[in-house]
């Protein structure tokens, strides 16, 4: 499997229909295909040969679609960076991965420039804005238009397709290698399910595309031909626009944004009736605010996706099922058709139905392993089996619910945050004596970040500033929203902070 197969097929099938709307710009399917061909060539002239990486720190846009498909079309591979990280963040990642070259538009390009003098391996910025182009870098356009187009180099199967960063229990990103074959697998499994995507819609992409969510379900819509519009970012004002003036029928978005949405006091002012699919996961949902969000969309059915980086998509809450609604709306579905998903204990062994284990995946849909990280490879993969990390339990129909995070992550926002990163960015300011770091349950962001601090002797507990010294460090939506401050930490026999504990305890 190619992941550029799509591509072929929606050239064969509708040459003139409309495959992108971004800021403005509509592109044909054979305009896009055209500027991919000669991409791929002008990226190729710059030195790139298959298997290098090619990084993009960009919001979503026709560009962003056009350097996806231009990597794969000549065996490269896209390295989409997080625009929230910070600096430090994404020059970690630009270093580790070995990229080269890297594309940024008009939001990013005062990074980019930084990026360029901080990382000696990075030998080319490519500009893809709407403003003038910035000194010391080259215009996407140019680079286009003096190209030759090349012809696919159809590569696939288990030839590594994406590099994305993701954070990590040791405090450093780890790089998901994530072949063709396990993208398409993961899209062609969700597919398969029902209810995520209209052959020949219109899907509206505002999941950002360096997360994992948002390139499958562009992804998936790609496969069953269409249009993709493009939101750069998202707020309430601007998706509900979007969606009255080109009509989409399916978009993607996380809990955070739809709370945003029923928050909003002008939405019954948009026409959202052409939405037929809404997908949603990233993070848990109320049932209030589920409840408010089907009466915000009357003609949509809903799908509720589960899975993470390493994986792509694991089982999906379907359409039929939110009708069936009860206890069933707390669980994350059944495992998609292209993956097995079981419970095991600590020893490896199958835990039966009911009993809470960890959530075990396995498929073609897997990561090929961790980049230069071979030892966290193996601890994941162990028995072939992904470790996801994730306590859950399946019930006697097999629909999986997810109780708790192993690893201790905290997904606030529909972005992923590991307290470790947190605890050791506090742990670096003078006022910081111990502290651990846990998510709370929020209605707006469905879990904050909230931090319990045991402050050195004559310092007083400036929230703010600590606030400001750990966005200095990480990226700012890791940064605590609450605090706490006690005299001690609880600790068990073995030295170990008792985070459960501390959840009971929050204040």
């Amino acid at each position: 499997m190619q992941l550029t197969q799509f591509v072929h097929r929606s050239l064969r099938a509708s040459p003139e229909a409309v495959m992108t709307i971004s800021d403005g710009r509509v592109r044909t399917c054979r305009e896009s295909v055209d500027r991919i061909t000669r991409l791929a060539g002008g990226l190729q002239t710059l030195g790139l040969r298959t298997g290098d990486r090619v990084a993009i720190l960009a919001s979503n846009s026709d560009y962003y679609h056009e350097v996806l498909l231009a990597c794969w079309w000549f065996g490269a591979v896209a390295s989409p960076v997080n625009s929230r990280w910070s600096t430090a963040e994404i020059t970690y990642a630009l270093k580790d991965s070995g990229s080269t070259v890297l594309l940024v538009d008009e939001n990013f390009a005062s990074v980019g420039s930084a990026l360029l003098e901080a990382c000696p391996g990075l030998t080319t910025v490519v500009y893809c804005g709407n403003d003038r182009v910035p000194d010391g870098m080259l215009d996407y356009e140019r680079v286009i238009a003096e190209a030759t187009p090349v012809d696919d180099l159809r590569v696939g199967g288990d030839t590594l397709a994406l590099l994305l960063y993701t954070g990590g229990t040791t405090g450093v990103p780890k790089g998901v290698m994530i072949s063709h074959q396990a993208l398409m697998a993961s899209a062609l499994g969700t597919l398969a399910a029902g209810g995520v995507a209209i052959s020949n819609g219109t899907n509206l992409a505002v999941n950002p595309l360096f997360h994992i969510a948002g390139i499958v379900g562009w992804l998936a819509q790609s496969l069953m031909g269409g249009t993709q519009v493009f939101v750069p970012n998202f707020s309430p004002p601007t998706f509900l626009q979007a969606v009255d003036r080109y009509r989409p029928t399916t978009v993607g978005l996380v809990p955070t944004m739809l709370q945003m949405l029923v928050s909003y006091e002008d939405s019954t002012a948009y026409d959202l009736s052409s939405v037929k699919i809404l997908r949603y996961g990233a993070s848990p949902i109320s049932p209030t605010l589920l409840g408010q969000v089907m009466h915000m969309f009357p003609n949509s059915s809903f799908a509720q996706g589960y899975g993470m980086t390493e994986t792509a998509h694991i089982s999906m809450l379907s359409p039929a099922d939110h009708l069936e609604g009860g206890d069933l709306l707390r669980s994350a579905g059944r495992a998609l058709p292209h993956c097995e998903v079981k419970i095991v204990d600590p020893a490896g062994a199958e835990l039966p139905p009911g009993e809470v284990g960890e959530i075990v995946t396995f498929g073609s849909h897997v990561m090929l392993g961790y980049w230069n990280k071979p030892k966290e490879t193996a601890e994941v993969l162990r028995g072939g089996w992904m470790h996801t990390g994730d306590a859950g339990y399946l019930d006697a129909r097999g629909y999986l619910f997810i109780v708790d995070r192993i690893k201790d992550m905290i997904v606030t926002g529909g972005e992923n945050v590991y307290s470790t990163e947190v605890e050791n960015a506090l742990a670096q300011h003078e006022s910081v004596a111990a502290c651990s770091v846990i998510g709370l349950p929020d209605t707006r962001w469905g879990e904050r970040v909230h931090a319990v601090i045991v402050l050195r002797p004559g310092f007083d507990g400036d929230t703010e500033e600590l606030r400001a010294h750990v966005k200095t460090l990480i990226a700012g939506y890791k940064s605590p929203r609450t605090f706490q401050f006690v005299d001690a930490l609880p600790l068990s026999a073995a030295g170990k902070v008792l985070k459960r504990d501390l959840r009971c305890n929050a204040t």
